[in-house]
């Protein structure tokens, strides 16, 4: 039987020298002992004593890519193993545009079309979104008949990518299909999203609106998304709360305009992230005054997790109120 170990001893034959060796997601066999598995732990035994024999495996470069670098086993990413880590952070604005460039420049394009313009309104976005969203704009130009790509077609595209796919034909229920039942439904999103829109706008600290819109895309009914200015390197406590003031938006509006008791189940995926958002504020980047400047352990005590619950709970309802 040819196990994963054995594959592995045949990769450094000498025989295959001069040669580069590169694994991608090394972190599939080499995350951390806790979680190995009987196969993976003698594959990672394996490469560990593979690299420790570099010496008799001259000509031989090994190099490897995660996406989850916290997890790998220590013994991995020791001196004399994998030592020398270089972090591909995603691109800048000049580096989107160069992409851009790339995946543009065989495609016939209309006069509208900017890199730059595009790039700037991409932040956070790596190579293989850029690639993503020129593939689905060509796709709509073809679809549309156009001869060239129009800017038009690459803003659908990133708006595909950010907010989702666009549900036109969204299942209603028989009770749902009376026209006053629908209206009401879609004065409620119109109004939730309506209420993110306004606390993005009035929040100081908040990210700009890109667009609003109470077309069902993906798994939302509606929604409000918002692009920073200009790339973050680092986030302040006062851009985390303006995030959290944002995403109780919707629940306040629905609340002011229909009253607490007929407030929907459409916030739930908003309290989700709020909670969630100020949960790393306080345990992880010690932005709370009450805990102080502490970076709290994955498991904390049974006193401190309730604690950390009590200042989640009144971050949320100070800034819901």
């Amino acid at each position: 039987m040819y196990t994963f170990d054995i594959w592995m001893k045949t990769l450094f034959f000498p025989t295959s020298a001069p040669c580069i060796i590169f694994i991608d997601e090394i972190d599939a066999i080499g995350s951390t002992r806790k979680q190995w598995e009987g196969h993976t732990k003698k594959t990672l035994h394996q490469l560990l004593v593979e690299m420790d024999g570099f010496e008799q495996n001259e000509g031989i470069i090994l190099m490897a890519a995660t996406n989850l670098p916290d997890i790998l086993d220590p013994a991995l990413t020791r001196p004399g193993r994998f030592d020398r880590h270089i972090i591909v952070p995603n691109p800048d604005v000049r580096g989107r545009q160069e992409i851009l460039e790339l995946y543009l420049q065989d495609k016939p394009l209309a006069d509208d079309v900017d890199a730059k313009a595009i790039a700037r309104g991409t932040p956070g976005f790596n190579g293989a979104d850029l690639a993503n969203l020129v593939n689905i704009a060509a796709i709509k130009a073809a679809v549309e008949g156009a001869e060239k790509l129009t800017a038009g077609q690459l803003e659908f595209a990133k708006d595909r990518i950010v907010m989702g796919t666009e549900r036109k034909t969204m299942f209603i229920s028989e009770e749902s299909k009376k026209v006053r039942e629908l209206y009401i439904f879609f004065q409620l999103t119109a109004y939730h999203e309506s209420g993110h829109a306004i606390a993005a706008f009035h929040t100081d600290g908040a990210h700009p609106i890109h667009k609003a819109t109470i077309m069902p895309r993906g798994s939302a009914l509606g929604m409000v998304t918002q692009l920073p200015s200009n790339d973050e390197t680092s986030i302040s406590k006062k851009q985390l709360l303006a995030r959290l003031d944002v995403c109780m938006g919707g629940r306040v509006a629905e609340e002011l305009v229909f009253g607490q008791d007929h407030i929907t189940t459409g916030a739930s995926s908003d309290l989700h992230t709020a909670t969630e958002l100020a949960q790393y504020m306080v345990s992880t980047c010690g932005m709370s005054d009450t805990i102080g400047p502490v970076h709290i352990k994955e498991r904390p005590g049974s006193e401190m997790q309730s604690r950390i619950d009590a200042e989640v709970c009144f971050l949320n309802l100070y800034l819901f109120s």
